[in-house]
């Protein structure tokens, strides 16, 4: 059987999920899809809570068991945003915001009575780091640099939770494509202008994914438990930096051919530049395909159409 074509798959009904970072990128995704198949869906929220289906934490200080007991599945969403330039302060809430709030997480829940079935955690594919033409999957090993080892440490803190006998799963995220936020809501004002094109040499791999196609990849993995561990969330066709940069032009049907050098690049946006911005990461979502999933949007052209038009 193809790995493009989905299984059929036993249907696990997950009742109670908490989740925090509700209100993110994809998380404002995410949860409306959980409460339309049935799923009670409560969020940590770190202001006061308005409702019965929130509760009110500090992600940078010790969780409280209690707080998160009696959930079938737990999904930890937030984190500093890493798009910027890195500042020492920067980097210091990029690291913390992942590592501190996840271990402090992962403890309370490798403690609570009535641990969840399943855990899944945020990470990302800047554990690899920036690989040239490397074809990458969960399996490759990570890169060097700030955000793989943020991303190596970030995982880590997911340990008390495997020792504990809970399902855990990182969900390693790439470029994610919305029309609600995010890189492709940054791109649009430039390009609609007519001033986007390719940055540095273009040669860079970009994964990416369409919203949907997350949203529907975090549902199969609740469905299938045979899922643990880092699965990439990417699409199965990644794609160079001048590829998606013509690809996107050519739907907003406007030219592309301002190109950013890479020592501007660099002067602007330091760190983040090399790599985030420069970095070439190409990743393919190996653990995804082999359990039988199906990307609507495998394809950049058809997602950007989809999104834009």
């Amino acid at each position: 059987m193809s790995p493009h074509v989905q299984r059929r798959s036993r249907i696990l009904f997950v009742p109670r999920i908490l989740i925090s970072g509700a209100s993110g990128l994809i998380g404002s995704a995410l949860v409306p899809a959980l409460e339309s198949h049935g799923h009670k869906v409560t969020r940590l929220a770190r202001g006061p809570t308005g409702n019965q289906n929130e509760k009110q934490w500090d992600p940078m200080h010790e969780v409280s068991p209690e707080l998160v007991s009696g959930f079938d599945v737990v999904i930890h969403l937030s984190g500093e945003s890493v798009a910027g330039r890195w500042t020492a302060e920067k980097k210091r809430r990029i690291r913390e915001s992942r590592i501190v709030s996840t271990s402090n997480l992962s403890r309370a829940l490798a403690k609570t009575e009535r641990p969840p079935r399943t855990f899944l955690c945020a990470s990302a594919i800047g554990y690899y780091g920036n690989r040239g033409d490397e074809i990458l999957t969960e399996d490759s090993p990570p890169g060097e640099g700030f955000l793989p080892e943020v991303c190596r440490e970030w995982e880590a803190t997911s340990e008390p939770d495997v020792r504990a006998g809970i399902r855990t799963v990182n969900l390693r995220f790439g470029i994610v494509l919305s029309q609600h936020g995010g890189a492709l809501m940054q791109m649009l004002l430039p390009f609609r202008l007519g001033l986007g094109g390719k940055i540095g040499s273009g040669r860079q791999w970009y994964s990416w994914s369409h919203i949907n196609d997350v949203v529907s990849a975090v549902m199969h993995i609740l469905q299938e438990e045979s899922l643990r561990g880092p699965i990439n969330m990417t699409a199965p066709n990644p794609v160079i930096n001048a590829e998606f940069t013509r690809a996107l032009a050519s739907v907003l049907k406007r030219p592309a051919f301002f190109a950013v050098p890479a020592f501007a690049a660099k002067l602007a946006f330091g760190e983040f530049a090399e790599e985030g911005l420069l970095a070439s990461v190409r990743v393919l979502p190996k653990k995804l395909l082999e359990s039988g999933f199906e990307f609507r949007y495998p394809e950049l052209g058809a997602a950007l159409v989809h999104l834009l038009t």
